[in-house]
C-alpha cells in the first residue's frame, strides 16, 4: 500500500477517545481541546499606547514642532484624565489613550523641558494605538474543538481570562516487544544477543505526546504469550504498539496472535525502511476493542514507521484535527543518490552550513546512529534519483517528534 494511502486509511479508521478532564490552563501543555472555546472579552480591553511617548491631539502638533504642556503622566495600569486641547500626556507602553488624544508620538521623537515638551513629528490620527478589540472581539472563538495547546495557544486561553480548560483525556497505551534476542542495558550480552533499543526510542517518542504508557516489556516469542498479552494489554487500554514479530518468519508470531485475538486490516506498506507495519484491533472480553499497531523490530525502520505512521494515528486518537501528513520543506540535495528504491524512500539527511542538504553515508535499517545525526528525512518518491542540485522534499525531526 503506498503510503499517503496507508495513512489516509489509518486515520479514517481513528475515532478520537471519550472522556473529557477540566484541568488548570498552566498543566494544559500538549492536551488537546474538547471543545471550542470563546473569548468573554475584548483584547485590548480598551485602546492603548503601543509606546512610551506622548498621547497627543494630531490636530494639535501640525506644525512638526509644536510645544504643548505636559499635563498628566499616565503609567501601564492607570486610567488618565480627558485630555485637553493645546496639552499631552506622559503615557507608558500599554496604558489606556485618555479620552481626547487620537496619537502618540514616541518619545524619541520628542524633547521635554520641564513641564513642557516639543513634538517634532506630524502624527496622524491614531498612530502607535492599539485599539479595543484589535485582536480579539468578545465572543469570538480563539481555540477550536481538537487543537492541541502549545505555549502560544496557552498563552492565548490566558489573556481572555480562562484559568481552566476542557480537554481529552489522556490515550492509554500498552507497548511490549518481542524477540528471545532482546536484553535490558545492564544485563550481560549473551551470544547473539542484542540490547532494546526499541524499548527506549518508543517510549521517549510517546511519552512526548503525553500518552499514558504501560510497558509490558519483552515477552517471549512464542504465540500463546504473544496473544495472552495482547488480551491483558486489550483490556485497559486504547492501543497496543509491539515491535519486532511481524515479518513472515517462523518465529514471527503478531500476525497469527493479533488475528486470533481480533482481526488485521493492514500489513504492508511501500515504504523504505519499514515495509512492515501491522494494523488491527484487538477484541476486548465482553465487548469493544483496543487498536493494534505492529512496528518493525530493526531500530531504523521502527523509529521512522512511528513517526510517519503511528504520531498520526495517536494525534487522531487524542481529537486533534486537520491534516495529519507531515509538512516539508523544499531544500537542496547536496549529493546524488543513484539508485532508489521502487518503495518511497525515507532518507536520513542533514542541513549542512551552506543551507543544503547531506546524506548519512549508511541508510541501512538498523543504522541508528544515522537517526542521531540527521536533521530530518527525505521524502524520496518511489524509483526517483536525487542528482547534486535537485530540490528535494525535507521533513525536519521538529516537526515529527511531538
Amino acid at each position: 500500500m503506498p503510503v499517503r494511502e496507508a495513512l489516509d486509511f489509518l486515520l479514517a479508521a481513528a475515532r478520537a477517545v471519550d472522556g473529557v478532564e477540566d484541568v488548570d490552563t498552566l498543566a494544559a501543555n500538549g492536551r488537546v481541546l474538547a471543545c471550542d472555546q470563546v473569548s468573554g472579552l475584548n483584547v485590548p480591553s480598551a485602546d492603548n499606547t503601543q509606546m512610551d511617548g506622548y498621547a497627543v491631539r494630531a490636530a494639535d502638533c501640525a506644525s512638526g514642532s509644536a510645544t504643548l504642556r505636559i499635563a498628566q503622566r499616565i503609567p501601564a495600569g492607570t486610567v488618565g484624565q480627558p485630555l485637553e486641547p493645546g496639552t499631552a500626556a506622559r503615557i507608558f507602553t500599554g496604558a489606556l489613550i485618555p479620552e481626547g488624544a487620537d496619537a502618540v508620538v514616541m518619545q524619541e521623537q520628542c524633547e521635554a523641558n520641564g513641564d513642557q515638551v516639543t513634538i517634532k513629528h506630524v502624527p496622524q490620527s491614531g498612530e502607535w494605538i492599539r485599539r479595543a478589540g484589535e485582536d480579539i472581539v468578545a465572543g469570538a472563538v480563539i481555540l477550536p474543538a481538537g487543537t492541541r495547546l502549545r505555549s502560544q495557544e496557552l498563552g492565548l486561553a490566558a489573556s481572555v481570562g480562562l484559568a481552566r480548560l476542557p480537554v481529552r483525556r489522556r490515550v492509554r497505551v500498552a507497548v511490549f516487544f518481542t524477540g528471545d534476542e532482546l536484553a535490558m542495558p545492564g544485563e550481560p550480552l549473551a551470544p547473539g544477543a542484542i540490547y532494546n533499543s526499541n524499548r527506549f526510542t518508543l517510549r521517549g517518542l510517546l511519552e512526548n505526546l503525553g500518552c499514558e504508557i504501560s510497558d509490558y516489556g519483552i515477552v517471549p516469542d512464542s504465540l500463546q504469550a504473544t496473544r495472552d498479552t495482547l488480551r491483558a494489554a486489550a483490556a485497559e487500554h486504547d492501543l497496543i504498539i509491539t515491535s519486532g514479530g511481524v515479518s513472515v518468519g517462523e518465529e514471527d508470531h503478531i500476525k497469527p496472535a493479533v488475528e486470533a485475538e481480533g482481526r488485521l486490516n493492514m500489513w504492508q506498506i511501500a515504504v523504505k525502511p519499514g515495509k512492515p507495519l501491522a494494523f488491527g484491533e484487538v477484541h476486548r472480553e465482553g465487548a469493544g476493542s483496543a487498536f493494534f499497531l505492529g512496528l518493525p523490530g530493526n531500530p531504523v525502520s521502527s523509529f521512522i514507521t512511528f513517526l510517519l505512521f503511528v504520531r498520526p494515528f495517536l494525534l487522531r486518537l487524542q481529537g486533534v484535527t486537520g491534516a495529519m501528513a507531515p509538512k516539508a520543506i523544499p531544500l537542496r540535495a547536496d549529493f546524488d543518490w543513484t539508485k532508489p528504491d521502487r518503495r518511497n524512500e525515507f532518507l536520513r539527511a542533514r542541513v549542512n552550513d551552506a543551507g543544503g542538504l547531506d546524506l548519512f553515508p549508511n541508510q541501512g535499517s538498523g543504522v541508528l546512529t544515522s537517526t542521531v545525526w540527521a536533521d530530518g528525512l527525505i521524502d524520496n518518491p518511489p524509483g526517483q534519483a536525487i542528482a547534486k542540485g535537485d530540490i528535494v522534499r525535507f521533513i525536519p525531526f521538529a516537526s515529527l517528534q511531538y
